[in-house]
């Protein structure tokens, strides 16, 4: 019997918890509860791969190597991304494996450095809006805005982050490795979006300054594999309209005209809901019988089975 096709997006609370330090041990404690909610999936019988937001993570690793700069060369930002990328993946890796062993699952777990086309002339690279690194006050976020140059913004009434352009993925390069690799393991891809190239005129790629949105390399990666449905965690059982206002509404099911209509009227934050609301108005229309759910990772069982989360179809 075919098995159903999941691509699971993984939010920045699936591997840092606030309050908690950075740091790495810090990190893979919670990346350890977050794969207990994946292995359910797995052991559900469904075929998964995962895509990981990197946006605290590749901000740190950023202000780490421009502080050390006296001593040793800071790294570019895409190189940023791809170290990001390493880690996470390797966390993932090894908090996954054990986690399906313990339900009955012998399957290898693999994370690949996924680099992801876009395009140069991306509107995005002229109005950034993809905060990462850690939060501040106002008053931190626009002295550094002074200091180094930085796009600051306040990030969905959480605090101030820096923010930088977030292009639309166009085509992943690893592409054909990862079909080959579906259905034999279970893949962690495309982290924080994939490391964001642009094709040169003699064929080469050339890394550049931003970060890929997750949920649309995830839209991405779940077209190009055939994926039934699209699931993407995040802090929120479900998208709201009128989010935080009195008169909030929880969206349980949605036609794709609907969420339109929704996105349109401007219910969803930048660089918060709305990108996870495009992702999956667009994996939605994308094949007849497909569906994308925003759901709460501590739900992700309960939103698979149409108990939790906002349902999207076509």
């Amino acid at each position: 019997m075919k098995r159903t096709k999941v691509i699971i997006a993984l939010g920045g609370n699936a591997l840092e918890e606030k309050g908690l330090p950075a740091t790495a041990a810090s990190q893979l404690e919670v990346v350890k509860q977050t794969v207990e909610y994946i292995a359910d999936i797995i052991a559900a019988g469904y075929e998964v791969a995962i895509v990981h937001g990197n946006g605290p993570q590749v901000g740190r690793i950023h202000l780490a190597s421009e502080a050390a700069s006296d001593v040793t060369p800071s790294m570019p930002f895409d190189v940023c991304g791809a170290m990001s990328q390493g880690y996470i993946g390797y966390h993932i890796q090894q908090a996954l494996k054990p986690a399906i062993a313990k339900r009955g699952i012998d399957l290898p777990v693999v994370s690949l450095v996924t680099q992801m086309v876009v395009d140069p002339s991306d509107p995005a690279f002229e109005h950034p809006t993809k905060p990462i690194g850690p939060f501040y006050s106002e008053k931190e976020a626009l002295a550094l805005a002074d200091e180094k140059g930085y796009t600051v913004k306040e990030d969905s009434g959480r605090g101030w982050r820096r923010v930088v352009a977030s292009p639309m993925p166009i085509k992943i390069v690893e592409i054909e490795p990862i079909k080959a690799l579906w259905g034999k393991s279970v893949m962690v891809v495309s982290g924080g979006g994939g490391i964001p190239v642009v094709e040169q005129s003699d064929g080469s790629l050339a890394g550049v300054d931003a970060v890929i949105d997750k949920d649309f390399a995830a839209e991405r990666l779940a077209e190009d594999l055939d994926a039934d449905v699209l699931l993407i965690l995040t802090e929120v059982e479900h998208a709201s309209i009128y989010f935080r206002m009195s008169n909030e509404q929880k969206l349980k099911k949605l036609r794709v005209e609907e969420a339109e209509r929704y996105i349109e009227e401007g219910h969803f934050a930048a660089g918060s809901m709305l990108p996870k609301m495009k992702a999956s108005v667009a994996f939605a229309k994308s094949r007849k019988g497909r569906k994308a759910i925003i759901a709460s990772l501590l739900k992700a069982g309960e939103a698979m089975e149409g108990r939790s989360g906002t349902a999207i179809e076509g």
